[in-house]
Formats: structure tokens, sequence, C-alpha cells
């Protein structure tokens, strides 16, 4: 084989990996814009549908599609997985709307899971479990099932079809967080600031949602370290 041969056949190859790399960056930023817009979307959508009520519920929304409840005192009582009066009445008008939004819109395609998580502070229960944490995931578990199930029985939830409610029993999930995820007083996990953990802060309910996006994104991570 001649040296002009040689190079040519160097150059096609060349030619032939620069086209593959150039496709995996373009489906690396195609599941990269997917899942961006459809976090922004969406959250554009709730921060509309909820600018009117953040402040009396003290809710806050964050880019990651969290719907915070962070007022202790509204949403339990101390120790307590039973809801307030306050928290039954802020979830009857936040549930059908919320609901509304993410099963008629056209993005429901995109939700893979909406979690209840309950979270608590530091503070030890014996009489639940003797390890502080374990506790506190007993406590917390019990306050997100206790949400979800108040959920299940509401009005809303009884009259939707079907095919509605095997979507929500599809997405919804109650998860016990204990302090694992405790806040400080900027609101940032004490696990990642090393700051003090604020009591009151800590102990929040929030939904989050998993969009489809992420697994897409994760999946795609994976294969191109390996």
């Amino acid at each position: 084989m001649s040296v002009s041969d040689l190079m040519t056949g160097l150059m096609v190859l060349f030619l032939f990996i620069a086209i593959a790399y150039m496709s995996k960056v373009q489906a690396n930023q195609s599941v990269l814009t997917d899942y961006v817009e459809t976090k922004e979307q969406l959250h554009a959508k709730f921060v509309n549908e909820f600018k009117g009520d953040t402040a009396r519920w003290q809710m806050s929304i964050g880019k990651d599609l969290s719907m915070k409840f962070k007022n202790p005192t509204v949403l339990f009582e101390q120790g307590s997985w039973e809801l307030t009066p306050q928290f039954v009445k802020i979830l009857d008008e936040f549930i059908p709307r919320y609901f509304n939004i993410l099963l008629n819109d056209s993005l429901r395609n995109k939700v893979q899971e909406i979690r209840i998580e309950g979270h608590t502070d530091n503070v030890a229960y014996p009489a639940l479990d003797k390890d502080p944490y374990i506790a506190n995931v007993i406590l917390s578990q019990r306050r997100a099932l206790s949400v979800q199930r108040y959920i299940r029985n509401m009005p809303c939830f009884k009259n939707y079809s079907d095919k509605d409610k095997q979507l929500l029993e599809f997405w919804l999930t109650a998860n016990g967080l204990s302090y694992g995820k405790a806040l400080d007083d900027d609101g940032n996990f004490v696990q990642l600031s090393g700051h003090h953990i604020n009591m009151q802060l800590s102990r929040r309910v929030e939904f989050r949602i998993v969009t489809s996006g992420e697994d897409v994104l994760e999946n795609f991570v994976n294969k191109n370290i390996q």
C-alpha cells in the first residue's frame, strides 16, 4: 500500500470518528435541552398558578420542581404525624390545582414520579426508636404517608377517571427522609454547608417532581463514562 493510500484511509477513518463524535455531542445536547426545557416549563406553570398563594401558605417553588411547605407549626404537632386542620385546608386548595396542571398538561408524559417527602429536625423520639435518626425516619415516613392517605380520600381524587387514578398511583410515593437533608439558617443542606441545623426550616413537607429526562440524562452519562 502506498503512503498516499494509507493517508487517504486514515483521513476517512478520522472522518468517521469525527462524525460519530459529533452525533454523540448532538445527542447529549438534545437530552440536556429536553431536560432543562421540561423543568423550566413546569416551573413557570407552577409559579403562575400559585403566585397568589405562596406567601400565605409559606410555600416556596424551587427550580428543581419542589414545592416546599415550610411552616412546621402549620403542618404537624411536635412528634405527631396527624395533619393539622390548617394543613388540611392548604392541601384542599393546593392538590386539585397541582394535579390539574400535571394531568392535563402536554408535559404529563415527562413526569415519572411525584415524591411526597417528609423532613424532620434531629430531636430524638425514643418511643419510636432508640436511634434518633431511625426514629425520625419513622416519624417523617408516617407524615408523608399521612399526606398521601389524605390525598387518596379527597373528593377530587375520587372523581378522577380510572386512568388518571392509575397514573397518580404510578407517580405518587411517600418518602420519609428523617434529618438526612436538614437545612441551615440559609436554607442550604447542613451536610454540604457544614453549618448548624435550623430546627424550624428542617421540619417541612415537600412535593418533588422527577421527570423522565433525569433518567435519560443519567443513562446517557453512565454510558459515556464507562
